[in-house]
Parts: C-alpha cells; structure tokens; sequence
C-alpha cells in the first residue's frame, strides 16, 4: 500500500482545523478537492478515519492513532519547504566567517548583527583566529569568508586586498596629545609597546624609526594589538594599532593620533578559488565589501586582485 503525501496532508489539516473547509485554506486547495483526498485514504487504508456528529467531523480512535504517527513528517516537510522559500529569499542559511582577532572584537561582531537584522533565521560561523590559521580554514572549506593580514600563502583562495591606515594610541593624560600627528622625533622618549617582531606592521614602524635615526625603547611585546591597548590605557607606553581595535573599543582612558611617515596593515577578504560561494555568502561579501570600503587608505574601491 502506497500512501500520497497529499493525502496525507489534507488529512492533517482537517483534524488541525478541524474542518474541510478550514483545511482547504490552509492548503489553497478547493473543498471538493480535500474530500476527494480524504475519500481516497480511507479507501487505501480501509479505515473510517471521521465520523460526523452534529454536523462536526469527529476523528475515529484510529484516526487520533494515525495522526500522531504522521504529525512529525507533514509538519517537517512543511519545515524543509519553508526553508527552502527562505534560502530563495534569502531569509535563511548559514554564515560562515572568520576573522583576525584585531577586527573581531568589535568591527565583526557589529557588521554580523546588522546583516542578520533582516535574516532572523539565519545560522552564523563565526571564529577568530591568526591569519595565517584563517587562510588554512578557508582552504580547508570550514569557512567561507575569512578576513587575514597578507601576505597571502596559498594561491588557491580569491582575495580582496584592503590597506589600512595605523594609528598611534597613548593615554588620555599622555601630554603628546597635544599633537595631531605623532612622529619617531616626538616619539623617542616614549616607553613603545610593539607587536611581535614578524608583524609587518612592527617591521615597518621599526624602519620609521631608523631612517630618523632614533633608537626605539620597546617596553612591552605582544602578538594582539587589543593586549597593547590594554597596556596603554595603564599608563605604560604608546602603541602603533589598527584602526579596528581603536575605533571599537569606547574605553575613555586613550586617544589615538596619526603617525608619520603613515603605515600601512596590508588586509585581505578571501574566499576559496576552488569552491563557488553560496547565495548568503556571496551576498554577505558584497556586504562586508563595501562595509570595510572606508578603511581602505588609498579611496579605492575594494576589487578582487588579479
């Protein structure tokens, strides 16, 4: 015996409306066509499946049976199906990004929230780690969107290169603040607080400092910028950070100043070259695209490198 999920269906409705005619809105089929289906499962089934008691249709004892063995399949099919009209609409589906740490304590979390405003049945991925774990991950395919420091160490993933413009953070009561651009002259009696020196931002500012030919005094050394924040807001030096960290973080115990000569952090969004992205993703990278568009230190727009 082979049962029609149609009838099924219509069955279902008339004992969650209890009516036919509740039934057929429900399903945005006519009357005579919910009989018709109700008509053929008892037949099949050879089962009286309601009775009509003043002028009600009362389900049989096998009916109440039947209903609660096929409730979770009707009601899952009509999950899927809302499901999929809410992929079309893009309403729904999975997120999967990943970030630097410096953009996501702040800058991410913010962007996510916006973008999901309109999607609340969206599920979201979401992980900071170092950019170099981040390219792997997006490789691998455990996430689709990933936000790195170049440079870029596998020519398989697509990328957006971003150049972001550093910063010099002190403390609020540092007298340097007098300045609006801070520079290695005004900076030679200052205690630094400095990124691991791989970082390239760490590499450059060093280089700042010896073609003024002015020593740098490192006190701290750290491989987060939001560590090097922290310290500054002690007291215990300035620090060279990205915009991210500085704009996010609403703490009143620092101020931040441009440096010159200006330094660049050299970022990236990449997605995999080998994997097309799904409807959400696509749609989230144009989003995150144009969101990062007034980080970018040269104006430009934002394109993908050849």
């Amino acid at each position: 015996m082979r049962l029609r999920f149609r009838q099924l269906q219509a069955f279902h409705a008339i004992i969650e409306t209890g009516t036919v005619t509740g039934a057929a809105e429900s399903l945005g089929i006519s009357q005579p066509g919910i009989s018709n289906l109700l008509a053929q499962l008892e037949r099949q089934t050879g089962l009286t499946l309601f009775e009509r008691l003043h002028g009600r249709l009362v389900p049989t004892p096998e009916a109440e049976l039947m209903h609660r063995e096929i409730d979770t399949v009707v009601r899952g099919l009509d999950h899927v199906t809302q499901t999929v009209v809410d992929l079309q609409n893009k309403q729904a589906g999975q997120l999967q990004i990943a970030s630097q740490h410096s953009v996501s304590f702040g800058f991410a979390p913010k962007l996510i929230a916006k973008f999901a405003k309109t999607r609340p049945d969206m599920n979201i991925s979401f992980q900071s780690q170092y950019s170099s774990k981040i390219q792997e991950w997006v490789l691998s395919g455990l996430f689709e969107i990933g936000i790195c420091e170049m440079p870029m160490l596998y020519d398989t993933l697509k990328y957006y290169p971003l150049h972001v413009e550093t910063r010099i953070a002190l403390h609020k009561d540092n007298p340097l603040g007098q300045h609006d651009v801070l520079t290695p002259e005004r900076l030679k009696d200052e205690p630094l607080l400095v990124m691991g020196p791989d970082h390239i931002t760490q590499r450059r500012f060093r280089e700042a400092f010896e073609k003024s030919n002015i020593p740098m005094k490192s006190r701290v050394h750290s491989h987060l910028f939001k560590n090097l924040l922290a310290f500054v807001k002690e007291g215990m030096g300035v620090a060279l950070l990205d915009r991210f960290g500085l704009e996010f973080d609403y703490d009143d115990r620092f101020i931040a100043r441009r440096f010159e000569p200006p330094i660049m952090m050299d970022m990236a969004v990449i997605t995999s070259a080998t994997r097309p992205l799904s409807q959400l993703g696509k749609e989230f990278l144009e989003f995150l695209l144009a969101e990062l568009q007034p980080y970018n230190a040269d104006g430009k727009p934002i394109v993908r490198a050849k």
